[in-house]
């Protein structure tokens, strides 16, 4: 993977963490690494998860795998700060 790759990886992770934090009502007790991180795999399976269900490839904007995204990100960051408040 090139640096460019990694970059995209870290912005497309920042962007797609953030939105999960938003949609999530109340405050989130986890740092913005976690949510780096979160996003970063919640972008990954979700292209996954688009491409298996076929709506990875349209044209222009692809809001149906951003949403996949987004609602991964939320549930992943629900459940980290689920696991962090019972530990």
């Amino acid at each position: 993977m090139e640096i460019t790759g990694i970059l995209t990886a870290i912005v497309v992770g920042v962007v797609i963490g953030v939105l999960g934090r938003l949609v999530l009502p109340g405050r989130q007790r986890i740092g913005v690494l976690w949510t780096i991180v979160v996003g970063i795999a919640a972008a990954l399976i979700g292209t996954f998860i688009a491409a298996g269900l076929g709506v990875a490839g349209t044209n222009g904007v692809d809001w149906l795998q951003i949403l996949i995204q987004v609602a991964l990100a939320a549930v992943g960051i629900a459940a980290l700060e689920r696991a962090k408040a019972h530990a």
